[in-house]
C-alpha cells in the first residue's frame, strides 16, 4: 500500500475541515438558519429592531436563510456579547444586537467584557438612538439639578448598559446623587418600575415614548431630565444635552466620548473570524433590506426611527473608540466603578 506523507495527511485534513468555508454564499446559506441574539429583554428598541431585521433581511441573503431571533439578556447585554465572541459559530450563521456602549465597556475595563469589539464584524446600523432620562410628573426629581439635592434612584439594565453609565458619570462630573437600581431585563421593565414608584427615574429612547406612551408627552405626565446626545434634540429644545453638564473642557470631552455611543445605536454585529465573503454578503443584505419597500412600510407603520449606517463605517467608529486617550479612559474608569 502506498504510504501517505505527513504533508498529504495535512492537506487532506484541511480539505475535510473547510468545505463549508469554501462554498459560495448561496450554496452555504441555502436551507440554513441564522440566529440573531438579542442582548436585552423583550419589548424595548433592541428587541424591536432585532425582530424587524429578522423578518426582512433573510430574503436579501443569497440562499434565503431563515433568521430566528433569540433573547439572551444579562449584564447589560454583555452575556450575549461574550457568547458571540467566544462560542457562537464563526461561519456567518450567528449575529447579534448588543448594547450601543459595547466598545466603551471594553475600553473602560468592565470586568464582564470578555471580547474585543474591533475584532468583531460589524454588519450595519438600523438607526442611531436619542435616549432620555425621565421621571413621572409627580416625582421630586424633575430636573438633573434636583438630583444634586435629593437622592434619585434610576432603573438599570446592568453594568454594561447606558442605564448604568450615564447616571454614574453625572455623579462623577457634577456630584449628582443618582443611585442605580436593578438590573431590570430591559428598558420597558425600567419604565414600569418608574410607574410603580420603585425608582425615581428611568432611561429609554425618545422614540419609544413617542410611539408607545405618547399620552405621557401630550398630557405632561413625565419630566424629561436630559437627552443623551451630543446636541439638544430638535423636538426637545428646552431639555439639556448630556455634554452641557461638562463645565470644564476635560469634563465635556469625557461626556462627549461616552455619549458618542449613540452613533452605534441599534447596530448588528457578527463574531470575529468569519470568511471575508460572508461578511460582505451579510453587509450587502443588510443595506439591501434598508431600501426594501416592505421593510420601509413597517418602519413607517411603527413610527420608528431609521438612520442607517454601513458595516464598514461602523467598523471605523469602533476602531476609533477603542483607541481612546488613556487619560480620558482612566478618569472614566474611576467614575464608573
Amino acid at each position: 500500500m502506498r504510504k501517505c506523507s505527513k504533508a498529504c495527511f495535512s492537506a487532506a485534513a484541511l480539505l475535510a475541515a473547510t468545505p463549508a468555508m469554501a462554498q459560495a454564499p448561496e450554496q452555504f446559506y441555502a436551507g440554513k438558519q441564522i440566529t440573531l441574539l438579542i442582548g436585552f429583554g423583550p419589548a424595548g428598541t433592541y428587541d424591536y429592531y432585532a425582530r424587524l431585521v429578522a423578518r426582512h433581511m433573510g430574503k436579501h441573503v443569497p440562499g434565503k436563510p431563515n433568521i430566528v431571533p433569540q433573547q439572551m439578556p444579562g449584564a447589560g447585554s454583555l452575556t450575549a456579547a461574550n457568547f458571540l465572541y467566544t462560542a457562537a459559530p464563526k461561519d456567518g450563521t450567528s449575529i447579534a444586537i448588543l448594547t450601543q456602549t459595547l466598545a466603551i465597556e471594553e475600553v473602560i475595563g468592565n470586568p464582564g467584557a470578555k471580547y474585543k469589539s474591533a475584532e468583531m464584524n460589524w454588519i450595519g446600523r438600523a438607526t442611531s438612538i436619542a435616549q432620555i432620562q425621565l421621571s413621572m410628573a409627580t416625582s421630586k426629581i424633575k430636573t438633573v439639578e434636583d438630583a444634586l439635592v435629593h437622592e434619585a434612584t434610576a432603573a438599570s439594565t446592568g453594568a454594561g448598559s447606558p442605564t448604568e453609565g450615564y447616571p454614574k458619570l453625572l455623579n462623577g462630573v457634577i456630584k449628582a446623587k443618582f443611585k442605580t437600581i436593578g438590573p431590570y431585563p430591559g428598558s420597558v421593565d425600567g419604565l414600569l418600575a418608574m410607574e410603580r414608584g420603585e425608582v425615581d427615574t428611568s432611561l429609554t429612547s425618545y422614540n419609544t415614548i413617542k410611539a408607545r406612551r405618547s399620552d405621557w408627552i401630550k398630557e405632561k405626565k413625565i419630566n424629561i431630565l436630559v437627552t443623551y446626545s451630543l446636541k439638544r434634540h430638535p423636538e426637545l429644545p428646552d431639555v439639556p444635552a448630556f455634554p452641557e453638564f461638562g463645565k470644564t473642557p476635560d469634563d465635556r470631552k469625557l461626556l462627549e466620548f461616552y455619549v458618542s455611543a449613540e452613533d452605534i445605536g441599534r447596530s448588528f454585529v457578527a463574531p470575529p473570524g468569519l470568511p471575508a465573503d460572508r461578511v460582505r454578503t451579510l453587509r450587502s443584505a443588510f443595506m439591501a433590506m434598508i431600501n426594501d419597500a416592505d421593510f420601509l412600510a413597517e418602519i413607517k407603520k411603527g413610527d420608528a426611527e431609521l438612520n442607517p449606517l454601513s458595516g464598514e463605517e461602523l467598523q471605523k467608529i469602533v476602531a476609533e473608540t477603542v483607541a481612546a486617550p488613556p487619560a480620558l479612559v482612566a478618569r472614566m474608569q474611576s467614575m464608573l466603578k
